[in-house]
């Protein structure tokens, strides 16, 4: 029986894993989401076009303001993970 150089273990420090904190995934999510919520709004409100009515909203604006609905909600959730973060460290 042949061990394949492979296999053995290499000689060193052992890498300890440790989990990330309970909210960081939270954060990072959030802050993509309040990043990103804005720009797909005015990228979908482009390509809807425009009106030329001056009466009614605009898509263009009406996307925008949705966009920026999304991004808020992605600051409350990056708020709650940096909640969670900061209460896991106190324990």
């Amino acid at each position: 029986m042949t061990t394949e150089p492979e296999l053995t273990p290499a000689p060193g420090r052992t890498i300890r894993l440790t989990p990330v904190p309970s909210g960081v995934w939270l954060i990072i999510g959030g802050g993509v989401v309040a990043a990103l919520g804005p720009l797909f709004g005015f990228l979908v409100g482009t390509m809807m076009g425009s009106t030329t009515d001056t009466g009614e909203l605009s898509p263009i604006h009406l996307f925008l303001f949705l966009g920026i609905l999304v991004g808020g909600l992605g600051v409350g959730a990056g708020m709650l993970g940096l909640r969670r973060v900061v209460g896991n460290r106190r324990t």
